[in-house]
């Protein structure tokens, strides 16, 4: 795939207004306009491998579970019982055995959804069973990765958006990767969800702030804007010595990759999916992180590592190694969010200035301000205002 990175003459070097980065009026506005209506990832094909095996998922006041039938098929319901508006399943993981049974009053439903039976049903007038099952949601399988959508939106299919990526993954044969606890993450961080996002759309940082990642990619490392709601950022590993122990291991004990291209082999690359969903392919396993919002300042980031099922000693040795990069640059990676989501509420706070390097922040900030132009104001909308004003900016067709 071509390198690009070059941003056009003249563009507009500033950022988001600092208000963005604090606003709930905005981040009502966003759970409205993006999260509901995006594609979302639940989770892998063999997290749910065997009948009645399910995954919820919860973003935006909405709550999803992702379940396998009987017969085999997967499918994705509004985890929300027809009663009383239950959670029907209330962990975050399991397995049903025949049914799901909403631990509230006891309705059961089938494995597909439809409705199996009312406790005491002799207490409520006649009710059609075909009308009362769970609420189906939208759900796309792309290379083994379950999607779901809670609302009808402005995306086109999943596998219409990333198809500029098929030929690039196919080779990591995805959809038969297994799922491991190990690498996981689940971190609730005290800032706005789009300061992750500005973090990880740009390269320009990983000299200074991430040692680890500069000793493993060198000067290899490129990004390329976000496009038609995706991104793509590759590192081509350094070979000079690596002052860190678990980069220098990690490069030494890696073994051939023979199912990857020669280049791949020696490559950790990031696919970006607008709004809030990154996939990593590495050489070793493949890893995805995800951002999904609690409030205007607290953010819940999860991800996950998924290996190769002929996984080799010495492979899962380099994954251990590569788990353990990833964790030395997270950590630094927060604290790069929280001085900077901090920081727009100061009295010193005047914006921001984008180098070149950065300009794939600057293009996913034109994705959200294409959705919600009101984040072009430079002051915060009048309280209980910003919706309106939203709406008539879309209805004028200018920012």
């Amino acid at each position: 795939m071509t390198k690009n990175i070059s941003p056009p003459k003249d563009w507009d070097r500033s950022g988001l207004p600092g208000w963005a980065y604090f606003s709930q009026e905005l981040f009502d506005l966003e759970c409205a306009a993006i999260f509901k209506t995006h594609w979302q990832f639940v989770c892998h094909v063999n997290e749910v491998a065997q009948s009645g095996a399910y995954v919820t998922f919860d973003i935006a006041g909405e709550r999803a579970v992702v379940i396998r039938g009987t017969d085999g098929q997967v499918r994705a319901f509004h985890n929300l019982c027809r009663h009383r508006g239950s959670r029907v399943v209330p962990d975050a993981r399991g397995t049903c055995n025949k049914a799901m049974i909403c631990p509230y009053h006891g309705w059961a439903y089938n494995l597909d959804g439809s409705l199996r039976g009312i406790a005491n049903k002799d207490t409520f007038p006649p009710m059609q069973a075909e009308k009362w099952g769970l609420k189906p949601l939208d759900m796309e399988i792309w290379n083994g990765l379950i999607f779901i959508r809670f609302q009808p939106g402005p995306q086109p299919a999943v596998a219409e958006i990333l198809t500029r990526f098929d030929a690039e993954i196919a080779p990591y044969d995805l959809a038969n990767m297994i799922p491991t606890t190990s690498n996981s993450l689940d971190d609730v961080i005290p800032v706005n969800w789009k300061s992750i996002r500005d973090v990880d759309n740009e390269g320009y940082h990983v000299r200074q702030a991430h040692p680890g990642l500069h000793q493993l990619y060198g000067d290899g490392y490129f990004d390329e804007p976000f496009d038609k709601g995706t991104s793509r950022s590759v590192g081509t590993f350094n070979e000079a010595y690596g002052h860190r122990w678990s980069v220098r291991k990690y490069r030494e004990i890696l073994p051939e990759a023979t199912h990857l291209p020669q280049p791949q082999q020696r490559q950790w690359i990031y696919f970006g999916m607008f709004p809030n969903f990154v996939l990593g392919l590495y050489p070793d396993s493949v890893i995805f992180y995800q951002e999904l919002p609690k409030s205007a300042t607290e953010t819940l980031q999860r991800g996950m590592c998924y290996r190769r099922p002929n996984e080799s000693r010495q492979m899962k040795a380099a994954r251990y190694l590569s788990g353990r990069i990833d964790r030395d640059t997270g950590g630094e990676d927060q604290m790069l969010m929280v001085w900077s989501c901090e920081a727009t509420k100061s009295s010193a706070y005047d914006g921001v200035v984008f180098s070149d390097l950065e300009y794939g922040v600057k293009t996913y900030h034109d994705h959200l301000r294409r959705l919600l132009p009101v984040m072009e104001q430079t002051t915060v909308p009048e309280l209980g205002k910003m919706a309106r004003k939203n709406a008539d900016i879309l209805a004028k067709g200018i920012t």
